[in-house]
């Protein structure tokens, strides 16, 4: 079993976390951290990577937890995301495949930033074919494999766009993406990035 926090289109890494490990807990009492990928996914486009943040209300207490996080409505950026997804996979391979499965991500409105990301989870997991047990979290535990009868691999901090942690069971590997000759290739982005280039083959990368 692994513990993973809530991420927004996580990156590739994360999903191969819920590929190989048949029962997943995401956790959704932990203190919302701004600048991970609880709100933000990283993309290729034609000028470098881009950062896709969702921008979220202020709490009525600091920190908040996950859980009770609200999706803000400014600057328009479901507009702008959505803009972004078709200019910098607009050329790949798969892109006009899946996106009448993504688009309503940016259609529809949520209240709660998790129940986004959950929602976002079970569609790439069923795009990408793999079917993990998903389970919530009920409460924070700061060491679950210390309270659990079978040991619980807990990545819930380990995955970060900014400081990531060793990850001896995942090594990037490359695979076709769209401005490889301009940029080389960008390893862990989203899971997007993966599913536009790779389509169905997706899921022997995660494998």
């Amino acid at each position: 079993m692994v513990i993973l926090a809530s991420t927004y289109f996580g990156p590739v890494q994360w999903y191969q976390k819920l590929c190989r490990h048949g029962d997943v807990l995401i956790e959704r009492y932990d203190h919302f951290m701004k600048q991970t990928y609880r709100n933000r996914c990283i993309i290729a486009a034609a000028n470098g990577l881009q950062a896709l943040t969702v921008p979220v209300e202020k709490g009525d207490t600091s920190p908040s937890l996950m859980k009770d996080i609200r999706i803000s409505d400014h600057g328009n950026w479901r507009h702008l995301h959505w803009q972004a997804l078709q200019s910098a996979y607009g050329e790949s391979p798969f892109f006009e495949f899946y996106a009448d499965d993504i688009r309503p991500f940016f259609e529809k409105k949520w209240t709660f930033l998790f129940d986004f990301n959950l929602d976002i989870t079970a569609k790439m997991c069923e795009l990408l074919d793999i079917e993990p047990h998903i389970s919530l979290t009920s409460n924070y535990t700061p060491s679950p494999t210390a309270q659990q009868s079978s040991p619980i691999a807990d990545l819930r901090d380990a995955i970060h766009p900014k400081h990531p942690q060793p990850d001896s069971d995942f090594t990037p590997r490359r695979y076709y993406q769209v401005y490889e000759q301009r940029h080389g290739f960008q390893p862990n982005l989203s899971i997007l990035d993966l599913l536009f280039n790779m389509g169905n083959e997706s899921v022997l990368y995660l494998q």
